[in-house]
């Protein structure tokens, strides 16, 4: 099932699934035990789930509806299971996940409440942990579960599924310490156009539930140790004891973005850019009042490009400000600013909510060095792109961009990268095959010109981080000044990179590769016969 609508609402979440089957066995159920099996691992494998378990679960064998009210009965008492692992049975992509998901939203009944209630009465139970993707099958059976305790509603399952996750993203929206402006009620209701089932929502119901999540956040069922040790297990393993603290851009309160990031997040690049802001979320030209250029200290800090006051320091702490005017370079793409001669040395970056910033460097070369930086950051980190939205056949709605880091390791990024950009060069051939005709309305001659715009651009992009990972493969080094250095030697012998601050090593986030030379940018990466590491060095 593909991500639903609601999901392109233009906020900035690559799932491992772990296969979740009942063993078939003639022996009672006293001597069966509970396991967990990894589908991407040999069959065989299989590591232990919580004390207390009584039944088997193993791959390969017919799912069991006896087995799965057992397990979901004990899953929803807690008994011999905490919290944090009830998100993880109900969320694994087979057949008896589904049915024990099922089974489990069988305890809710949701007759009557209205969905802002139904979803806060399901979160204060369901502790809605896990991957983004083993999050979004349990919204689809919690929208099923209200769907068959309201038979009356009028509002199709889909439609049901669409607005619970815009609720949960307004969620994030209205309470979190997100950078920009809160979204209003009007600005909810038109990123739902069209949404429900190809209708629109009805007015009444959305400024209702915009009231409800503006007037009280969602709460999640979950002990603050759990859900700190299940956000950031992977940050401590890697950063050590002597590590500083973890914190978050936000505050935890959306689901899908629970990447944590580390106060000591490796950085690439410091130095000073002059900001214009130029197009705000979806591409809207920014108001001429907001368009003046200012001057900041610029930290490209793991995946986000701070923009401080004061000059760059690595052991002070982050302040509001700073926050605020942080950006994500996530699924981003910076370029040489060539339709713009106002000014000399300015890149655009275009940000994976389509905002452009036109951002002034020093010199030639200090331009150069932000455009690689920048680029292959997001190359190396950025998640893999969540399919395009249901029902976007008549509102043209760009496919949710994950701002948490990939889970690949490089060779298998690139291979994302490469599958990605053959699947848009098809879609925007087959775009090209069907232009609109001048007697059609001018709004969906104005679709069709955003999607053609929308392709070429994601052609341009995935082509940049294509040429930038292959690059890397090929000079083998993480140092970003010998990755510079080889780049602006085939593109320019005259420009000559000056020594920076800020040229640490990338095998500081990045997973082992082999050391192959990736060949033509076109063509398939070579596998490595190493296994990538199961999770990356944050």
């Amino acid at each position: 099932r593909t991500a639903p609508a609601a999901l392109t609402l233009g906020f900035p979440e690559n799932t491992t699934f772990v296969s979740l089957i009942v063993f078939c066995s003639p022996r009672s159920d006293a001597s069966l035990k509970d396991t967990l099996s990894d589908s991407d691992s040999d069959m065989g494998s299989t590591e232990q789930l919580d004390h207390g378990s009584t039944d088997t679960l193993a791959n390969g064998c017919k799912a069991d509806s006896d087995a799965a009210k057992r397990l979901a009965k004990r899953l929803y008492h807690l008994e011999g299971f905490k919290r944090c692992d009830v998100a993880r049975q109900l969320g694994k992509n087979n057949e008896f996940s589904k049915l024990v998901a099922e089974e489990y939203l069988s305890f809710f009944d949701f007759t009557g409440l209205t969905l802002d209630k139904a979803l806060r009465t399901f979160l204060k139970a369901f502790p809605l942990m896990g991957e983004t993707q083993e999050r979004e099958r349990v919204l689809i059976h919690f929208s099923r579960r209200y769907c068959q305790c309201n038979p009356e509603e009028s509002t199709s399952e889909d439609g049901i599924h669409t607005l619970t996750c815009a609720l949960m993203l307004l969620n994030t929206d209205l309470h979190g310490h997100n950078i920009g402006k809160k979204m209003s009620c009007q600005q909810f209701i038109t990123n739902l156009d069209g949404l429900n089932d190809g209708k629109d929502f009805a007015k009444d119901l959305l400024k209702t539930l915009y009231n409800s999540i503006k007037n009280e956040k969602l709460e999640w069922a979950i002990d603050e140790d759990e859900l700190r040790k299940s956000l950031s297990e992977l940050v401590d393993d890697k950063l050590g004891a002597s590590a500083k603290k973890v914190t978050r851009i936000v505050d935890g309160s959306n689901p899908f973005l629970d990447i944590p990031q580390a106060l000591n997040a490796i950085t690439y690049k410091h130095g000073v850019l002059t900001r214009k802001t130029h197009a705000d979320t979806d591409g809207k030209r920014t108001p001429r009042g907001r368009r003046g250029w200012k001057k900041f200290y610029a930290v490209l800090k793991g995946t986000i490009l701070y923009l401080q006051k004061d000059e760059y320091k690595p052991d002070k702490d982050l302040s509001e400000v700073d926050l605020k005017n942080a950006i994500r370079v996530h699924h981003a793409l910076a370029t040489k600013a060539s339709d713009y001669s106002k000014k000399s040395n300015v890149l655009k970056l275009k940000t994976a909510d389509w905002r452009v910033f036109l951002f002034q460097a020093p010199s030639k070369e200090e331009m150069l060095s932000w455009i690689l930086r920048i680029n292959l950051v997001a190359a190396i980190f950025s998640a893999p792109a969540f399919p395009a939205a249901i029902c976007s056949m008549k509102k043209f709605c760009r496919p949710l961009l994950p701002s948490s880091m990939t889970k690949l390791c490089q060779e298998e990024q690139l291979r994302s990268h490469e599958n990605k950009m053959r699947q848009i060069a098809d879609e925007l051939t087959e775009h090209k095959l069907h232009p609109v005709e001048k007697s059609l309305k001018s709004k969906e001659a104005e679709e069709y010109r955003l999607k053609e715009h929308y392709l070429i651009f994601e052609k341009s992009r995935y082509e940049t981080y294509i040429n930038l990972l292959c690059m890397k493969i090929k000079v083998g080094t993480d140092d970003l000044e010998k990755i510079e250095a080889s780049l602006f030697m085939v593109e320019a012998d005259d420009i000559s990179l000056r020594k920076t601050h800020s040229s640490p090593s990338l095998n500081c986030l990045t997973c082992p590769v082999s050391q192959e030379i990736c060949g033509d940018p076109g063509t398939e990466a070579r596998s490595s016969d190493s296994q990538c590491n199961a999770s990356q060095e944050w």
